[in-house]
């Protein structure tokens, strides 16, 4: 397909151009996995239509951007994404599924140069948390789209200590930290972690938002998180992270304990909880 994005990448230094984006790449079917059972929802609310022009925000690996573009063929679906390394494995990924319609642009869509109007409908599956400054980022993206055309995004909830997810993960921290070596944080990873709870309020994703949209919805999903096949899959997926910390047997085989009582015929699966934001870009000149 064509398109009139710039096609001259911006320049970024993000950590995601670094191990963070390559260990994602690497493992991107655990993490299409992991957080896959939103998908539906996002969908749904999006309401892709044949003919549309989607923009997937943070696309990843690129497997909400192919759906995005069967669904809306003939028309198309672009995917932005900051990390180099994880848009080489959506190419690779695209042209091994021959989807057709679909297009990848490098850049922060933050700041971007979208084609204005050029866009029916906006994706975002856990994309839009990693911004600078989300009100910037919001507008920059309202101009991408016509007036009257809609955003959908999925963004974490602030997960209380008593949820199954939170008690899990806990649990799984407090053994490795007995059991296993220290290690130092990365600090792309901290920052990472810490910008996935930006927008994790409902007052956050209205004050970034209402400047360039309008008929702001957030509303609760609950889903499953998977974290692998089996318990040993699971674990070796959440010690992949930290990828040089000595973890001894016997501790791997204390985290695959933990995890035994969520181990069910489509894996190894906790429930969590995320935002399902929907809005509609301002025909009024606010985002222009």
């Amino acid at each position: 397909m064509t398109t009139t994005e710039n096609r001259t990448p911006d320049r970024t230094d993000s950590p995601w151009d670094g191990v963070l984006g390559e260990h994602w790449a690497a493992r991107h079917r655990e993490f299409d996995a992991m957080v896959g059972g939103v998908d539906d929802a996002l969908f749904e609310a999006a309401a892709i239509a044949p003919g549309d022009r989607v923009l997937d925000v943070g696309c990843g690996a690129g497997a909400t951007t192919r759906a995005a573009a069967l669904l809306a063929a003939p028309g198309h679906a672009v995917g932005v994404d900051i990390s180099a390394p994880l848009l080489a494995r959506a190419r690779k990924n695209t042209a091994a599924e021959g989807v057709q319609g679909v297009a990848y642009v490098r850049g922060d869509a933050q700041t971007h140069r979208f084609e204005p109007g050029g866009y029916d409908v906006v994706i975002s599956r856990g994309g839009v948390m990693f911004f600078a400054d989300h009100v910037a980022a919001f507008a920059n993206i309202g101009r991408a789209l016509r007036p009257g055309g809609r955003i959908v995004f999925v963004c974490p909830r602030r997960p209380g200590t008593d949820t199954e997810e939170s008690q899990v993960l806990g649990r799984f921290a407090r053994i490795l930290e007995e059991g296993a070596e220290p290690v130092r944080p990365d600090p792309a990873v901290v920052a990472a972690h810490t910008a996935m709870a930006s927008l994790s309020e409902p007052h956050l994703i209205h004050g970034a938002l209402h400047r360039t949209f309008t008929e702001i919805a957030v509303n609760p999903v609950d889903l499953h998180t998977r974290w692998g096949e089996t318990p040993a899959d699971a674990v070796e997926f959440l010690l992949s992270r930290t990828p040089d910390r000595h973890v001894p047997a016997a501790t791997r085989a204390a985290l695959e304990d933990t995890l035994c009582p969520y181990a069910t015929a489509r894996g190894v699966r906790t429930r969590a909880g995320v935002w399902l934001v929907t809005a509609v870009r301002r025909g009024d000149g606010a985002a222009v």
